[in-house]
């Protein structure tokens, strides 16, 4: 392992997070960026904050794509202008970096679009960089030396890389102000700043294990601060209408100490940090990231005043030699309908419209499920131990759905449920249908010496 040159003479780093997905909620970000200010302002000298937006989830790039396809200026996260506009001045006013995977199937046009929203805000262009590398999907030999036969007769959508935090960093030494990714590992997200700021060897394992821990306690925005934890009567967390987002506080060893935003709402505490901690974690001992492959067997969490939890002990290995692949394909259609019942015997009579259903769609696959009876806990024909003893529901929402290849065999759906209007059974009412293309996903492992990741400032976001 190569040591890193001093680290320990860098100030703190302060990284907060404004989103854990596409979709969350846009006002996030003005109460993390004003205490990534106040703290700033009574911090030491040499301290650095940056902002992070963490926008993917496992399907979200395909669905970019498929924005691009139809408008090739598109493809990049829809709630742009709403997560960014509103904080952009101040970010740039008081030194605050911006790193986020919001450019999704178009980093360049995201990046495009915040040059645009700083000269509609009367700002100078910030330095914007775009990080790329992480599209497959013109490299159909890469996927099919990995999927095989897999992949046979599918049309690709979308094929990325989860790439790491190196081309963040370098683009942050580089002078980026604001870094646009497309896919890259959620926690990357803030081990790249880590890197740019301390000055670690990049493969200084334990300093980046103890980064990337703290980056999957910020990645998924509100839950390590009360959302996802709480639970009326059990777990009660406060005003969760204005749950603060998570800020985190990270020292030259990349031990970190996780806060929140100055909001009303929300909680930090020891019980929700370790809850995120073992979110979507396979492995205590060996959690795979392209940076490192982390080890929290041996970590601490410990609370260090009112919403402060300390987390120490992390270790780290050696980085794995391949990057994890998304492909998603196209996969035939969805179709759903949904119709309810109401009154006496309405769980009977929902149940026979299920059944009318199967019987007169024998070329679908159906799955039903009877929301308010039975449909978390249901097979695909609605039976489950949790269904009420006598069957008696009296408010039931029936919903089926079924996936087909071709488009006209799943458009049937549609027409059989709303024909229950009047061939029943009696008193169904509220029809709902919908058709949605569907896609498939398949993963895979790609040497990263294959991929040749890269990062570029596009001044003036051309």
């Amino acid at each position: 392992m190569t040591v890193s040159a001093n680290p320990s003479a860098a100030a703190p780093l302060l990284v907060g997070c404004a989103a854990g997905f596409s979709g969350d909620r846009t006002d996030a970000a003005g109460p993390v960026v004003d205490t990534l200010i106040q703290r700033l302002a009574a911090g030491v000298p040499g301290q650095r904050a940056f902002l992070i937006f963490e926008t993917l989830a496992e399907r979200t790039l395909a669905l970019a794509q498929l924005r691009r396809r139809a408008d090739p200026d598109a493809g990049y996260e829809p709630l742009l202008d709403a997560i960014l506009r509103p904080v952009l001045a101040r970010c740039l006013a008081h030194g605050i970096g911006i790193v986020s995977n919001f450019g999704a199937a178009n980093p360049r046009g995201a990046a495009r679009r915040i040059a645009a929203i700083a000269r509609e805000r009367g700002l100078p262009v910030p330095r914007i960089a775009v990080v790329e590398g992480d599209d497959l999907s013109s490299r159909p030999e890469l996927l099919h030396d990995a999927l095989g036969a897999q992949l046979d007769g599918s049309s690709i959508v979308s094929a990325n890389a989860y790439l790491g935090a190196q081309p963040i960093a370098d683009a942050i030494r580089a002078g980026a102000q604001v870094v646009v990714c497309g896919r890259v590992s959620d926690p990357s997200l803030t081990v790249g700043p880590a890197l740019a700021h301390f000055g670690w060897a990049a493969d200084d394992w334990d300093r980046l294990a103890r980064a990337t821990m703290a980056g999957h306690l910020l990645e998924c925005g509100a839950q390590v601060c009360g959302g996802y934890f709480a639970d009326p009567g059990f777990k009660d967390v406060p005003v969760p209408e204005a749950i603060g987002f998570p800020v985190a506080e990270i020292d030259a060893d990349g031990n970190c100490t996780i806060g929140k935003a100055d909001a009303p709402g929300g909680i930090v505490t020891a019980a929700t940090v370790k809850e995120q901690l073992l979110y979507e974690l396979h492995d205590p001992a060996a959690y795979f990231t392209p940076d490192v492959v982390a080890d929290i067997t041996e970590a601490e969490v410990a609370e260090v005043g009112p919403n402060r939890v300390a987390l120490t002990g992390v270790r780290g290995h050696v980085r794995p030699e391949h990057y994890k692949v998304n492909v998603c394909h196209e996969g035939g259609w969805l179709a759903e309908g949904e119709i309810s019942y109401a009154g006496a015997r309405a769980e009977g009579r929902a149940r026979l419209a299920a059944d009318t259903l199967r019987k007169r769609l024998p070329q679908l696959a159906l799955r039903a499920d009877l929301i308010g009876v039975v449909s978390v806990f249901g097979d695909d024909a609605g039976r489950t131990l949790a269904a009420t003893p006598d069957g008696g529901a009296r408010d039931v929402r029936l919903r089926v759905a079924a996936a087909h290849a071709d488009r006209a065999t799943a458009e049937q759906l549609a027409r059989e449920v709303t024909a229950l209007y009047t061939c029943g059974p009696a008193g169904g009412g509220g029809v709902r249908a919908a058709l949605t293309p569907r896609l498939n996903t398949l993963s895979c492992l790609v040497p990263q010496s294959a991929i040749q990741h890269r990062y570029e400032i596009v001044e003036g976001g051309v």
